[in-house]
């Protein structure tokens, strides 16, 4: 597996390494001790997610604070999106700050994404499965969730038109007004 640096140092693309030939592919989606090695999170994860959706479909901005804060592995199982992490660390000097990459099926690309970041996808293709490794559980009263088109964050979605979110979603607050980690 290699890793791809982002503009936020926390936020990590990985490459895993593909073998494949006229039957297939193979490759290694996840190594503990390598993803330890390439990330510095050696804690284990908890908790396998699968969601479904269609174009245009955003997801996010999602977080939990507490005890219950997660970190994020993500990958693309079919289709193709484009994955955010924002920077919600009070003490972070890049606060405020968001990256994003292109996963798809194709690429086979994966987004480490650690604790004390909001996290979202847009949906690109005509249906996309993500799926993603956690390091806590979902705690309810942890969740926050910040507005998808936030202007103090500028994230530069891209798609035409109105995405399509989830009446949670739509209400998520300004990151101005947001609870930090």
């Amino acid at each position: 597996m290699k890793k791809i640096a982002t503009d936020i140092p926390d936020v990590i693309l990985l490459e895993p390494k593909v073998f494949g030939d006229e039957r297939g592919f193979f490759m290694e989606t996840f190594n503990a001790r390598t993803f330890a090695e390439l990330t510095g999170c050696s804690k284990p994860f908890v908790q396998d997610n699968h969601s479904r959706s269609t174009r245009g479909v955003l997801r996010g901005l999602h977080y939990q604070l507490g005890e219950h804060a997660q970190d994020k592995l993500v990958r693309v199982l079919a289709g193709e999106i484009f994955d955010v992490a924002v920077d919600i660390r009070a003490d972070s000097p890049t606060l405020g700050r968001w990256v994003g990459a292109h996963l798809s099926a194709d690429n086979k690309h994966q987004l480490w994404v650690p604790a004390g970041f909001a996290h979202g996808f847009l949906v690109l293709s005509e249906t996309a499965d993500v799926a993603y490794k956690v390091t806590d559980t979902y705690d309810p009263k942890g969740e926050r969730s910040i507005i998808w088109n936030d202007a103090t964050i500028g994230i530069q979605w891209p798609y035409e038109g109105q995405p399509l979110v989830s009446a949670k979603d739509a209400v998520g607050k300004s990151f101005l007004s947001a609870d930090k980690m």
